[in-house]
């Protein structure tokens, strides 16, 4: 199998295993309706530490991950911002990426390793990642991501109609025109095993019987915005003609067939809806295409007017990826209730796509966002995860009266040896959670059993994990395992062997073995501890 090389390969290849984990600092007053959020997630901080960090609690639990980033055509302005010890990349840093740098393959690979081998591990068995991508960077990120993912784990690579023209039409006769960019598929295991929802009517829920028939009721109408506006699907049927932000799904021969069978009906609001049988799923499942039609996935301008819609035309980004194009993934890889993620959010189209297709089909899917601010010495206040992102998405909530909200983290400190001798800790659950990745390589499931007076965090196999620990460092420091608190977790979890994190140890080797205890002493030993 053919592998990159690239310059700081050899560095970066597993910088991601000495990344801190870091804690994720709810942020209440950027929430919004978080009685609602139900796992929604908007995280501000560069996407290396938040993934990082998002590994306790996700790992190995999202079903899609899609990310857009940075297409490194040397116009875009991205910089090289990762801590690495090392004087090749250290260099790099913070200075901007262009058409003239000849190391910019070499640097948006190193970007890119450590941030796809952290999402690996946040995949689910069963998931899949789409990479939106251009030319420039396509063959390397195939290559990359062979390396990462394995040779056998490409799915396919979609071709995506992103402009209806080019931007420089005006060259026209003297070179091809781009109007396109790609979207590649990988999957985390056998991509033989993986089915796919090819329709939106697949893994619904069907309230109503009629005839021993099960049916729904779903839209018919779509979207009439951006450039393939379309007034020929704007007729009139039984009185009722789509708004001019609306259109028919079909055509009027189709539209007016299924009014006469009685399968268009109107609901309380006037609106027209397909009453939807769930044994038409056959004549619903249609071919997967490799090619998308832009008709039903939109365009970078569409992606556009959907932002500027909400925020206005100020929002200073050009290109950006339209709802129907993520949403079109999420639905074909997703079941009801699954993750979503993307790490590089930029106006936070995805948790948008997300909350659409969930009031589409009454589901319950739940997204995770990651975008940094942005800000720099000439721009200090610059924040685009709050005033992008946040913001976007708040209005889409607005306006299109979404059943949903989120909530608004922020990156914390790093649980760290250093970290925690300078006095700065992590709440208890926050530890506890981190604590029980490190012992088990699994997410902590049952968060809501943690008990912090007793010191216990959960069970694993035949095991019961504790970690003795206060968010105070003074008390921190006076905190031991010893005879009595012994005895007490002897008590809690019998026919258990018991790991105890505890920041020192009164007891004898002996008493530990006798009564089937092992200690791990924090922070010291925590972070020397093979995981």
């Amino acid at each position: 199998m053919p592998t990159l090389q690239f310059k700081g390969k050899n560095i970066i290849w597993n910088h991601h295993l000495a990344v801190p984990f870091h804690t994720l600092d709810e942020v209440p007053e950027l929430h919004y309706n978080p009685e609602k959020s139900d796992g929604n997630m908007i995280i501000e901080g560069d996407n290396l530490n938040p993934l990082k960090a998002l590994l306790p609690q996700f790992a190995g639990k999202v079903k899609c991950i899609y990310i857009d980033p940075p297409y490194n055509t040397g116009n875009e302005g991205w910089i090289y911002n990762d801590n690495v010890n090392s004087p090749l990349l250290k260099d790099w840093i913070g200075k901007e990426v262009g058409k003239d740098d000849l190391t910019r393959h070499d640097k948006w690979l190193c970007m890119m390793v450590p941030r796809l081998k952290i999402l690996f591990e946040l995949l689910d068995e069963n998931g899949v990642i789409f990479i939106s991508i251009g030319e420039h960077e396509l063959g390397n990120l195939i290559i990359l991501m062979n390396d990462i993912f394995g040779e056998g784990r490409l799915l396919t690579v979609f071709s995506w109609k992103s402009r209806s023209k080019p931007t420089n039409a005006g060259d026209a006769k003297f070179r091809p025109q781009k109007v396109g960019e790609f979207v590649i598929a990988y999957v985390k295991n056998d991509p033989e095993l993986l089915n796919f929802n090819l329709s939106s009517g697949l893994n619904r829920i069907y309230p109503y019987v009629e005839n021993n028939r099960k049916y729904r009721y779903t839209t018919i109408l779509t979207s009439n915005r951006g450039v393939y506006r379309r007034e020929t699907m704007r007729f009139e049927v039984a009185g009722f003609r789509p708004s001019e932000e609306q259109r028919w799904k079909a055509g009027e021969i189709e539209i007016n067939n299924l009014y006469d069978e009685g399968r268009i009906v109107f609901n309380d609001e006037g609106i027209p809806m397909w009453k939807l049988y769930e044994d038409d799923e056959d004549e619903l499942l249609s071919p997967m295409y490799t090619f998308l039609n832009p008709e039903l996935t939109g365009t970078a301008e569409q992606g556009k007017a959907e932002v500027s819609s909400l925020l206005g035309k100020n929002h200073g980004f050009d290109t950006i990826k339209p709802v129907n194009l993520i949403k079109y993934f999420i639905q074909i890889s997703t079941n009801k209730n699954d993750y979503i993620l993307d790490s590089f959010a930029g106006t936070g189209t995805t948790m948008q796509a997300v909350m659409e297709l969930n009031k589409e089909d009454g589901s319950n899917r739940k997204c995770i966002m990651v975008q940094m601010p942005e800000n720099s010495e000439t721009e200090p206040d610059k924040n685009i995860c709050k005033d992008i992102t946040r913001e976007r998405v708040k209005r889409a909530i607005d306006k299109n009266g979404y059943d949903s909200g989120f909530k608004y983290y922020r990156l914390g400190i790093p649980l760290d040896t250093e970290t925690m001798l300078a006095g700065q800790l992590p709440t208890y659950k926050q530890f506890a959670k981190y604590v029980y990745y490190l012992c088990t390589g699994e997410n902590l499931e049952a968060e809501d059993k943690i008990k912090e007076d007793d010191y216990y965090v959960g069970e694993f196999g035949k095991h019961a994990i504790f970690l003795v620990y206060k968010q105070d460092y003074d008390t921190l420091t006076r905190l031991a395992l010893n005879l009595t608190l012994a005895e007490n977790i002897k008590k809690q979890q019998p026919g258990k062997k018991r790991i105890v994190y505890a920041p020192s140890c009164f007891l004898d080797e002996e008493y530990l073995t006798d009564n089937q205890i092992e200690y791990v002493g924090i922070p010291y030993n925590l972070f020397q501890r093979n995981q």
